[in-house]
C-alpha cells in the first residue's frame, strides 16, 4: 500500500503542486490519477519515488517513509514507465530491459535471460530483443518500456501517461495488455492520465485532482461515476458519465430468448419477419428480412446486414451500441465458440442499463466509509 498523509508540495516560485494530500493506494490495485494539466498529479506521482521530495508530510510505501530510503536505491525498486518509453538508443531492446536487473548487481546472463522472459511476458517476440528501439513502432517501443519497469519484479510500478503518445487503436490494445498484465501480476500500480475514459477502464480506484493540487475525490470508477462529488468532478467525467459506467457493467445477466434462424441456402419459413442467418457451426452471419425478400428467396441469395454478436463478457456499453445499430433491434448472443445463443431485445438492454445505473447510487450513497478510510478532500472543497 501506498500512503500520502498531509502532503503538501510547493516549489521555489511559490507555486502549490499539490496541497495537503492524504490519500491511499491500495496494495495489489491500479490508482489512476486524472485532472487537467497543472493539477499536480505527476507530481504526486514523482513523489514516490523521490524524483520530487515533498515540502511537508509523509509517504509510506509498504508501511516504509520514503524519505528514510536512499533515493537511488528507492526507484531501482520501483517501476517508472514514461510516455516517450525512454529507451537508451544505443542499446538493444534485450539490454534496455536488463538495465535494472544489472543495476542491482545480477549477473548478465541473469539479467538477460529475464529480459527475454520478459519479451512474451509483454507480447514481443524474441527477434525484437535483437532490434534497437529506433526500429520499433511506437506501440513496440511502450511495450519494451513497460517490461523494463518490471525487469526487477518491483512491488510499485509508476506510468506517468504511458500511452499518450500513440494512435487510438495502438492505445486500446497497451491498455488491454496492461489490464492483463495486472491479472497476472497483481502489482500495485499508480497512473497518470488526462483520459478519463482510459482511466475508467484501467482503474481500481480514480483520484480526480483539481488545478493548485487539490484533490477533489477518490473513489472506484463506478461510484465516481454515478455520485460525483461535486460540479468540477462531474464536468471532468462529462456528459456522457451515464454510458462510461455502462462500459464496467457485463451483458452476462442480461436476459436472452431463443433466436429465429436459417441456415444458409435454407429458404425461411412463412410468415418469418428478420432471421439470423447462421453457418453450420451455429455462427451467426447476418440478418435477412425474410417479409421484404421476394418470394423464393433462400438466405445468403441476397447480401445479409451486418451482425455483430457480442459474447457474455462483453459490456453493456456494447450492447446498447449495437442494439441501436441492429437493423432487427436485437443482439446475437454467442458462446466462446462463437454459437448462437439466443438473442436480446433492445427493451432489456435498456431495462438493464437503468437497473446498472440505479445499482451504482445505490452503491455510492449506501456504502459507508471504513473508519479507517482517509479524508479525500479538502475542509475547504465541496463535496
Amino acid at each position: 500500500m501506498i500512503e500520502f498523509q498531509a502532503v503538501h508540495k510547493r516549489f521555489p516560485n511559490g507555486t502549490t503542486a499539490v496541497h495537503d494530500l492524504t490519500l491511499e493506494m491500495p496494495e495489489g490495485g491500479i490508482t489512476v490519477l486524472v485532472g487537467s494539466s497543472g493539477c499536480g498529479k505527476t507530481t504526486t506521482l514523482r513523489m514516490i519515488n523521490r524524483m520530487v521530495e515533498p515540502t511537508s508530510g509523509t509517504i509510506h510505501v509498504g508501511g516504509t517513509d520514503v524519505t528514510a530510503q536512499d533515493a537511488a536505491e528507492l526507484r531501482r525498486s520501483i517501476g517508472y514507465v514514461i510516455q516517450q518509453s525512454g529507451l537508451f538508443p544505443h542499446r538493444t531492446v534485450l539490454d534496455n530491459i536488463a538495465t535494472v536487473p544489472l543495476l542491482l548487481g545480477w549477473g548478465r546472463r541473469k539479467a538477460r535471460a529475464r529480459a527475454a522472459e520478459l519479451l512474451d511476458t509483454v507480447g514481443l517476440t524474441a527477434e525484437s530483443g535483437k532490434r534497437y528501439p529506433h526500429q520499433l513502432s511506437g506501440g513496440q517501443q511502450q511495450r519494451v518500456g513497460v517490461a523494463r519497469a518490471l525487469a526487477a519484479d518491483p512491488p510499485v510500478l509508476l506510468m506517468d501517461e504511458p500511452f499518450g503518445a500513440v494512435d487510438p487503436v495502438v492505445r486500446t490494445q497497451l491498455q488491454d495488455e496492461l489490464v492483463r498484465l495486472q491479472k497476472e501480476l497483481s502489482k500495485t500500480i499508480v497512473f497518470v492520465t488526462h483520459d478519463i475514459d482510459e482511466a475508467v477502464r484501467l482503474g481500481d480506484r480514480i483520484a480526480v485532482f483539481r488545478t493548485g493540487g487539490h484533490l477533489v475525490q477518490c473513489a472506484p470508477p463506478a461510484e465516481l461515476l454515478a455520485a460525483p462529488a461535486d460540479d468540477f468532478v462531474a464536468d471532468f467525467l462529462g456528459a456522457e458519465r451515464g454510458l462510461k459506467l455502462l462500459s464496467l457493467v457485463t451483458l452476462a445477466d442480461i436476459p436472452r430468448t431463443p433466436a429465429a434462424t436459417v441456415h444458409t441456402g435454407e429458404k425461411p419459413p412463412a410468415g418469418a419477419g428478420w432471421l439470423l442467418v447462421t453457418d453450420a457451426a451455429d455462427r451467426p452471419l447476418g440478418w435477412f428480412d425474410a417479409a421484404t425478400a421476394p418470394k423464393g428467396t433462400a438466405a445468403g441469395d441476397t447480401p445479409l446486414l451486418p451482425v455483430r454478436p457480442l459474447r457474455d463478457g462483453d459490456t453493456l456499453l456494447s450492447a446498447l451500441n449495437e442494439s441501436v445499430a441492429s437493423p432487427a433491434g436485437l443482439v446475437a448472443r454467442v458462446d466462446d465458440a462463437g454459437a448462437l445463443t439466443g438473442v436480446s431485445a433492445r427493451d432489456a438492454i435498456h431495462d438493464g442499463a437503468g437497473l446498472a445505473h440505479a445499482g451504482a447510487l445505490t452503491t455510492a450513497a449506501g456504502t459507508p466509509a471504513p473508519a479507517d478510510e482517509p479524508v479525500t478532500a479538502d475542509a475547504g472543497d465541496a463535496v
